[in-house]
């Protein structure tokens, strides 16, 4: 399924295990690494699982076509096979900040794996304090999950978007997401952050984030 609106090709892709056994348990963020049954090209590559972690029958995936493998991804048809390792990595592991703030960043289809998350902390959200989610993308087309992200003020849970570039039907912030945080300036004495994205928004937002007050242990990378 392709995101309707996004500028780029975005497919939601998503798995099954065969004869309906349940799929490993995850960690919110956490991934995997998909590949082509008995084919070495293109490569297994890695992508973050965007389903809720209490999922057990798939895995639900948002892939961009930018790739070999990614493009063949995006053209599977259902009933193909895939190989599957893991899940991989840290993950989100909110568990041990309950009571916190939580404040969660992402770019592009960095938002993925901030899903996994979003839907746990709304699965739990009597556990936690505020909650927000800054979001940004390269224009108003490529914006991913607009329907969902709408949703959120039901749950009490923030939303910001930010475009690096505008255009005419845009009215809401054009910059960088750390423009933003650093504008909104969170309070980091009682919250943590889980970023995903591009190295260069990561290390940026992180320098943002430490300014405002949030030590190194609040901001939780999910590799």
């Amino acid at each position: 399924m392709t995101d309707p609106a996004c500028g780029d090709v975005v497919v939601r892709l998503v798995l099954e295990p065969v004869e309906g056994q349940p799929v490993p348990p995850f960690v919110a963020g956490q991934y995997v690494r998909l590949g082509i049954p008995d084919v070495d090209q293109p490569a297994p590559g890695y992508f973050a699982i965007a389903s809720e972690p209490h999922e057990r029958s798939k895995y639900e995936f948002f892939i961009k076509q930018s790739g070999p493998l990614s493009r063949y991804l995006c053209t599977l048809k259902p009933g193909s096979p895939l190989d599957v390792d893991g899940p991989m990595g840290k993950g989100f592991d909110l568990s041990r900040f309950r009571g916190h703030d939580v404040y969660l960043i992402g770019v592009g289809t960095g938002i993925a794996p901030l899903r996994s998350v979003w839907h746990y902390l709304i699965r739990h959200r009597t556990e936690f304090g505020k909650v927000a989610i800054y979001a940004g993308f390269l224009t108003p087309l490529h914006r991913l999950l607009t329907d969902e992200l709408a949703t959120m003020a039901e749950h009490q849970i923030d939303v910001h978007v930010t475009v690096e570039i505008g255009q005419d039907a845009w009215d809401g912030p054009i910059g960088y997401v750390q423009h933003a945080l650093a504008a909104d300036r969170p309070d980091g004495s009682h919250a943590v952050a889980c970023l995903a994205g591009m190295s260069a928004m990561v290390d940026a937002c992180r320098q943002t984030l430490q300014a405002l007050g949030f030590d190194d242990s609040r901001i939780l990378l999910n590799y």
